[in-house]
């Protein structure tokens, strides 16, 4: 039971009929319990165990032990179990934050965590295309953009957040102290200039793909070329690169641009960057990152190996959709839609609580951790689930007994059409 205890110490039930209170999810005693609802919604809709709002109603039902009209289920689908939801999401984060779930090497011994940050797309029923219209499409189209920055040391969300499909990305990265003494991985959709200034003017680091239209300066050279190599310093980026004929760059280079608007003027202003090419033998082109770790922390290896961690943001939303299904919820209540993807993160952060006592355990064993991917790890807690939700209600004081379990029994299973009839009736029942 050190799961399911675990479970119920960052998700309490008296912290949920607590949130759901202030939330306003609860406004008076009645059939519908937040802790019931929270975790039904987070082990059984969240791994799609359910499909639709029926077959959860009747989940919570039988969790429950009670019976529900349909109209007292479908009206807790609302702003205020949004709210509820979301403010489990951030209330999971506070506490997976606190520990460290993963240890970074001595290289990255400069800095406190490593974060990436990046976007998805869900795609929405057409009827919402109102209140949330699609970017580029020759239908009528509804979707949203879900912003991620996903921490390394805590192995999951730093930061999530809802936008409209036309947000663009840049505007979903809000940089301020949070990024000092981090590295940040960034992709070209939130290559900005002005970005970069001051997350290096809040202490932080960054690491990005050179966006094609850039053409900095080499203003001086970090490692020395045996050979007849071209002289770089004094020439622009995109000059150097056709004439190379060494594999890896490794330069600095000095960027011009303008700061945001104040007060109606915009000023000029410069920076310095490390800049590191590598020759990319498949694609037969030079693929270039933009970052402010010195020379001194990271070499040109460790630089690319570090924004190939990226990679892992994507696995996160593979895992988010094709496990816990934030992209599957068919239907035109946008209540439901937000509550449903909030739900979906619940999942993948008790998923990630459980995945670090099972890593946890392995290592008390003497047994490398390495092979334990997340991946892998998510199918085998969708398979498990069911038991855990069993017996985190039952830490919560809900048990079913013959008597309430033939009252949810009788009530689900009666035929709803009253006037419908029955080709037996009349012959036998």
């Amino acid at each position: 039971m050190l799961i399911e205890k675990t479970l119920c110490k960052i998700f309490p039930k008296d912290w949920l009929e607590k949130t759901g209170k202030e939330t306003g999810l609860i406004k008076r005693e009645r059939k519908i319990h937040p802790a019931v609802m929270f975790w039904v919604m987070v082990l059984s809709y969240g791994v799609h165990l359910q499909h639709t709002l029926a077959e959860l109603k009747r989940e919570y039902e039988n969790r429950g032990s009670t019976t529900l009209s349909d109209s007292s289920w479908h009206d807790r689908f609302t702003p205020e179990l949004v709210l509820f939801l979301k403010t489990c999401v951030i209330h999971g984060i506070e506490h997976q934050s606190k520990g460290a779930n993963r240890r970074l090497s001595e290289k990255l011994d400069f800095i406190k965590d490593v974060l990436i940050q990046d976007n998805t797309i869900i795609r929405l029923h057409e009827s919402l295309a109102e209140k949330w219209p699609a970017v580029r499409s020759r239908k009528v189209a509804a979707g949203v953009k879900v912003s991620l920055l996903v921490s390394a040391v805590a192995d999951g969300p730093k930061r999530i957040a809802i936008y409209g499909e036309r947000t663009s990305d840049i505007k979903t990265l809000k940089i301020g102290p949070w990024v000092k003494n981090r590295i940040i991985l960034l992709d070209l959709g939130f290559y900005k200039h002005q970005t970069f200034a001051r997350i290096a003017e809040y202490g932080g680091y960054f690491v990005s793909r050179l966006k094609g239209s850039a053409n900095p300066t080499i203003i001086s050279s970090n490692e020395g070329c045996r050979g007849n190599s071209i002289d770089v310093v004094g020439k622009k980026v995109q000059d150097v690169l056709p004439k190379l004929k060494r594999k890896n760059l490794d330069v600095m280079v000095e960027i011009e641009f303008k700061r945001r608007k104040y007060k109606g003027k915009q000023r000029k202003s410069k920076a310095i960057y490390r800049l590191v090419a590598v020759y990319n033998e498949e694609k037969k082109k030079y693929h270039t990152y933009l970052t402010n770790v010195g020379v001194d922390h990271l070499d040109l290896e460790d630089v690319v190996r570090l924004y190939a961690a990226r990679w892992e943001i994507e696995l996160i939303f593979k895992e988010l959709k094709s496990r816990y299904a934030i992209d599957k919820v068919k239907t035109k209540n946008p209540q439901v839609i937000e509550a449903m993807i909030w739900v979906g993160f619940l999942t993948m952060l008790v998923s990630r609580v459980i995945h670090s006592l099972v890593r946890s355990y392995v290592e008390s064993q003497g047994k490398d951790i390495v092979r334990y991917t997340q991946m892998r790890w998510s199918k085998i807690f969708l398979e498990q689930a069911s038991k855990h939700l069993t017996k985190v209600l039952k830490l919560c004081g809900f048990q079913n007994s013959y008597e309430l379990l033939m009252d949810v029994y009788t009530s689900q299973a009666l035929d709803p059409h009253v006037e419908r009839k029955r080709l037996r009736e009349g012959l036998w029942a």
